[in-house]
């Protein structure tokens, strides 16, 4: 994985745990990496894994089987898409809506 210093780390690899689940690489009931697994194969401590485990449960994504791993909640994909949804209408539209009355756009543009 490549990071960037705009976001931390832990919230880096949520974000791509998410993504795997919109594009189908992980179902519902999937089991997924351990701590000290997923931080082998992507080259980071298992304490920033597991801070991104502790946020994905939190949020309902993913839940703990105690002595049997993390596992993909069967409604995560529906939570993840109503959550990025939410933001994308909060925070993308405004501001490309911003960018274009900045530029002296209007929906025409996307007539053409």
């Amino acid at each position: 994985m490549d990071f960037n210093a705009d976001k931390p780390i832990f919230l880096q690899i949520a974000d791509s745990v998410c993504d795997r689940i919109l594009s189908g690489e992980l179902n519902g009931e999937d089991r997924i990496p351990s701590v000290r697994e997923f931080g082998a194969d992507i080259g980071v401590n298992p304490n920033t894994v597991m801070r991104t485990y502790e946020k994905l449960t939190a949020d309902g994504i993913i839940y703990n089987k105690r002595g049997i791993g993390y596992f993909v909640a069967s409604d995560a994909k529906e939570l993840i898409l109503d959550v990025q949804r939410r933001e994308f209408l909060e925070k993308d539209v405004p501001a490309i809506c911003k960018r274009l009355e900045l530029l002296g756009l209007n929906a025409s543009v996307f007539n053409k």
